[in-house]
């Protein structure tokens, strides 16, 4: 199993929750590495960000599921309780500058806005934050990580659960190479382009109701080389062995461009 990041990110986190503490597990450095890593046979399984119930989607992972042929096999849903690290000798006034994840930064930005003076620097993750934090050995210097990188680094809590929303989740795909669909699944991903014409995108979506089929995510995302032209991302509930949803999907394949199901989990 890989994941981005270093050990203590919550990738790391959410492919211990999902696989075990004993899984087989190794980091790279970037979302589209990991996704290589499936695609090339290295790897069985990739654990990505999609979405955060705060600061939204995670747009480039969407991207990757259209450059790479991998599919969604499960997902799994890992609570997120940023704190505010330094080292030891730290303390909360002498702070000068936070290193986060952007998505981190943004999550925290009622608490990161009460400090103004404060420069804000956005790294690759969370954990990269903490450790940069303890090899930069400036008391000056904080991170806004987990608790449990915290203590993986050896820094200092100094302000706990600094995330605006207490209550924020991550929502993490598990990705493989080849499609898996289980008979008690209970959600479909797919992604289609439209032809670049009035009401197209309401055509698409009358499949769902036409057939009583219940949407609970819809993303765009720009098509690169076609400007004004997007790739839209949708989640229904259902199973690939129900009739309604196999109807809309048949539906929505005729009249898309480039209809393709991402998943069924």
């Amino acid at each position: 199993m890989v994941y981005q990041g270093i050990e203590g990110a919550y990738s790391h986190g959410a492919t211990l929750q999902f696989f075990g503490k004993d899984a087989d597990t190794y980091h790279v450095k970037t979302w589209e590495e990991a996704m290589q890593e499936v695609e090339a046979g290295k790897a069985d399984y990739a654990v990505l960000p999609i979405e955060n119930s705060s600061a939204g989607v995670v747009a480039d992972n969407y991207d990757l599921l259209m450059k790479y042929h991998n599919h969604i096999v499960a997902e799994t849903l890992l609570p997120v309780s940023h704190a505010l690290l330094g080292l030891p000798e730290a303390k909360i006034e002498d702070i000068q500058t936070v290193f986060s994840h952007l998505q981190g930064l943004m999550q925290c930005s009622d608490y990161l806005n009460s400090h103004p003076d404060w420069k804000q620097i956005s790294v690759e993750n969370t954990a990269v934050a903490a450790r940069k934090v303890l090899e930069g050995a400036d008391p000056t210097e904080a991170a806004i990580a987990s608790e449990i990188a915290g203590k993986l680094y050896g820094l200092k809590i100094l302000q706990s659960q600094v995330n605006d929303n207490k209550s924020n989740t991550t929502r993490f795909i598990i990705v493989a190479r080849e499609a898996v669909y289980k008979k008690d699944a209970g959600k479909v991903s797919i992604c289609f382009e439209l032809p670049h014409k009035s009401g197209s995108l309401y055509n698409m979506l009358s499949h769902f109701i036409y057939n009583n089929v219940n949407m609970v995510m819809i993303e765009s995302r720009p098509i690169k080389d076609k400007n004004w032209e997007y790739r839209f991302f949708v989640d229904i509930e259902g199973n690939l062995g129900d009739a309604a949803v196999c109807s809309a999907l048949k539906g929505i394949d005729e009249e898309a461009e480039n209809m393709r199901i991402i998943g069924n989990y």
